[in-house]
C-alpha cells in the first residue's frame, strides 16, 4: 500500500491523539461519603486541585451518602468501590459478612464539639433534654458515651433523635429542633457564630481510637490493585500539602470550594486540625488504635466474630506496590 506524505502525516497524528488518550485514561473510583463536603476529605480535595490524582492515573469521585452505615451497606453490595466513614460501621459491615477490608486511617482522633443550646451550661443540664446522634450505633455514640460518663450522665437520662451527617445535625441545632449534638469542624464554629455555645470537644477522651477511614470493596480490588495504589499515593501528596504551613491559604480555598462554606470558619479548622494533628501521611492501621476500637465493640456485644485486627483491615494494602 502507498500512503501519500499527507496520508502519513494524518495517520501519525491520528496515532499520536489515540496514544495521548490512553497515557492519559484514568481509572474511575466510586467512593461513598457522608454527606457532602466534609473537612474530613480536604487532602483528597487538595490532591484533586493540585492534580495529584491525575498523575497518579485515577479519578476518585465522592458519592453522597446520607449515614456513614449507608455508605457500607453500598459497598457491600458493590455499588461502590471505596466507602468513608466512621470505623464503628465498615468493622459493623465485615462482622455481618461484608466483602472489604479497612485499609487506610483517614481522621486519627475525633474532632467533634458538643454544641448546646445557650441555655444549656453543664452536662447535668442535658437531662431530659434532647440530643442528636447519627445512628443508634453510629459513629456518634462511643464519642458521646465517653464524654457524658465522668459527668454522671448515660444513655436514658436524654431523649436521643438522629441524623446522619454533620451538615444536618448542625441545621436542626440552630433550628431549635434539638438541644445539642456533637457536630465537625467547620459546623462547630458556624454553630457559635449562630449563638450556640459548647460542653467541650470529644478529643481528650478518645485518642486511644482512630476517627474514620477507608474501606475497600473485595470485587473491585481483585483487578484494580493499581488504581488503589494511585489513590493513596496521591493522598499521601495531598497530606503532605496540606502540612505545609506555605500552602495555608490555598488550603483553605480549596476546602472553601468543595465544602461551600465561610472562609473564616474554614481557616479555623484549619488551625485545629493542625493542633490536632488529625491527618497522617501513611495512616496506618498498626498502632492506630482500631484493634482497641474492635475490642470495645466485642466487648459490648456489637460484633460477634472474632475481634482479630486481620479480619477486618488487611495492612498489606497499605503500602502502595
Amino acid at each position: 500500500m502507498k500512503w501519500t506524505r499527507g496520508a502519513a502525516a494524518a495517520a501519525m497524528i491520528a496515532f499520536g491523539c489515540v496514544s495521548g488518550s490512553r497515557a492519559d485514561a484514568q481509572t474511575k473510583i466510586s467512593i461513598g461519603d457522608v454527606g457532602s463536603g466534609s473537612s474530613l476529605h480536604w487532602a483528597a480535595y487538595i490532591a484533586m486541585e493540585k492534580g495529584f490524582f491525575r498523575a497518579a492515573g485515577v479519578a476518585p469521585e465522592y458519592v453522597p451518602v446520607q449515614t456513614s452505615a449507608g455508605v457500607f451497606q453500598q459497598l457491600a453490595a458493590g455499588s461502590l468501590d471505596l466507602g468513608s466513614g466512621g470505623f464503628p460501621d465498615p468493622i459493623r459491615a465485615i462482622d455481618k459478612g461484608g466483602a472489604m477490608s479497612i485499609f487506610r486511617i483517614e481522621g486519627q482522633v475525633a474532632p467533634y464539639e458538643l454544641m448546646v443550646k445557650p441555655s444549656i451550661k453543664t452536662y447535668a443540664d442535658l437531662r431530659g433534654k434532647t440530643v442528636m446522634n447519627d445512628t443508634p450505633k453510629g459513629n456518634t455514640r462511643l464519642y458521646l458515651e465517653r464524654m457524658i460518663t465522668p459527668h454522671g450522665l448515660k444513655y436514658g437520662d436524654f431523649d436521643l433523635v438522629f441524623a446522619g451527617a454533620t451538615a444536618a445535625r448542625f441545621q436542626a441545632l440552630v433550628a431549635g429542633a434539638v438541644d445539642a449534638t456533637l457536630v465537625n469542624p467547620p459546623f462547630n464554629f458556624k454553630a457559635r457564630a449562630a449563638g450556640m455555645a459548647s460542653l467541650g470537644k470529644s478529643a481528650p477522651t478518645s485518642l486511644d481510637v482512630p476517627f474514620n477511614g477507608y474501606a475497600v470493596s473485595h470485587a473491585w480490588l481483585k483487578n484494580n490493585r493499581p488504581a488503589l495504589d494511585g489513590f493513596l499515593v496521591a493522598y499521601q501528596k495531598g497530606v503532605d500539602w496540606f502540612h505545609d504551613p506555605a500552602n495555608r491559604a490555598e488550603a483553605v480555598d480549596i476546602l472553601v470550594k468543595h465544602a461551600k462554606l465561610d472562609r473564616g470558619e474554614c481557616d479555623q479548622t484549619y488551625e485545629l486540625y493542625q493542633e490536632l494533628k488529625i491527618f497522617d501521611r501513611v495512616g496506618g492501621i498498626p498502632g492506630s488504635g482500631l484493634d482497641n476500637l474492635i475490642k470495645i465493640m466485642k466487648d459490648d456485644g456489637d460484633i460477634d466474630g472474632s475481634a482479630d485486627l486481620a479480619r477486618f483491615a488487611d495492612v498489606s494494602l497499605m503500602t502502595p506496590k
